[in-house]
């Protein structure tokens, strides 16, 4: 039986480094770019400049600016921000059978998540979600990696998708919750932003610590009231990205959040990157979304207070004000000041 051609839709740092692993095994991996002097730039000398500058990578990569090639694809790993999923999904002519998400958040126009997107876009697909602690350089590197595969086609799905994308030093988990592997990624960048603004401010390693577990109980009570399994969060693609993402400034989102606790003026910060901090996009909407469900998310929402402009060292204090409350108890929201 020959092997599904696969393909990489982004080529991002996070879209490079999947087709990376992919075509580690010699496999030939199509890898759709945006920008054309790019997919020059990879088709030449399998490099990317841009956005994985550490990776050389394998010659079996083909970089395209045709959507249509990557429809062509039997496997299709979507890997733009989610705030550009929907938009790529409307140029693309045709899909394949098999859609893996791999972006990490919540659609801000409307509160989406990315397998609500892709389903009303693509009808005729079987969806499936890629999620779990990866920092892009050391996948592409070929240092072990673990993740949770979550299959809206069930087992059959897994099967097809399992035998694709597993190599050696990438080791995929099966799921059928969608709901709760997407919730794990969209929820802990908001919260990683939550930890770099700790580190920024000099808070400590306890904090850290507190800020994490308390973090990690948000993401549950919000996982609960949207019907996620909590074993799916308690794994890879829940807790596993939240300890990872949250404890290095490899993690953009965690580099967003230091910079804002030093005081630097989120909007410039957004302007300033070329790369993105989906935590940034997904914060406010998920507010939104937690009051909505009646969820309790203090974290959550002071980064939303922190992402329009107000002090750091405010924002800290009014969250260490909240009243004491058994632990697994959340204790009730006060009003939201105004900024």
């Amino acid at each position: 039986m020959s092997a599904a051609t696969i393909g990489v839709v982004g080529a991002g740092a996070w879209g490079t480094a999947l087709a990376q692993m992919l075509a580690s095994d010699g496999r030939e991996v199509l890898l759709w770019v945006l920008e054309a002097e790019l997919a020059e730039e990879i088709n030449a000398r399998h490099t990317n400049s841009l956005f994985l500058p550490s990776a050389s990578l394998a010659p079996t990569i083909r970089a395209t600016n045709d959507l249509a090639d990557a429809a062509g694809c039997e496997i299709l790993l979507l890997v733009t921000p989610a705030q550009h999923l929907a938009p790529t999904m409307a140029r693309m002519p045709a899909y394949p059978r098999d859609l893996v998400l791999c972006a990490k958040g919540i659609e801000a126009s409307s509160g989406r998540m990315m397998h609500q997107v892709a389903a009303e876009a693509a009808p005729d697909s079987e969806i499936a979600v890629l999620s779990g602690p990866t920092f892009a350089h050391e996948v592409a590197a070929g240092l072990p990696t673990a993740v949770t595969l979550a299959c809206g086609g069930g087992e059959a799905q897994w099967q097809r998708l399992a035998t694709a994308i597993a190599r050696p030093a990438f080791r995929p988990y099966f799921s059928d919750d969608l709901t709760g592997a997407e919730i794990g990624g969209a929820v802990k960048n908001v919260l990683a932003i939550a930890c770099g603004v700790v580190d920024g401010l000099g808070l400590g390693q306890n904090a850290r610590a507190a800020l994490i577990a308390r973090g990690y109980a948000e993401m549950q009570r919000f996982g609960d009231a949207l019907g996620a399994q909590r074993a799916t969060l308690a794994g890879l693609c829940g807790l596993g990205d939240l300890v990872l993402t949250c404890s290095s400034t490899s993690s953009r989102n965690f580099s967003l959040g230091v910079a804002l606790g030093q005081g630097q003026d989120p909007q410039a910060l957004m302007r300033e990157r070329h790369t993105v901090a989906e935590g940034a996009h997904t914060a406010p909407i998920l507010v939104e979304l937690a009051q909505r469900y009646g969820v309790s998310m203090p974290i959550v929402e002071s980064v939303g207070h922190l992402l329009e402009g107000a002090p750091a060292l405010e924002v800290v204090s009014r969250i260490l004000a909240r009243p004491l409350t058994a632990e697994d108890q959340p204790s009730p929201l006060p009003e939201r000041p105004a900024i």
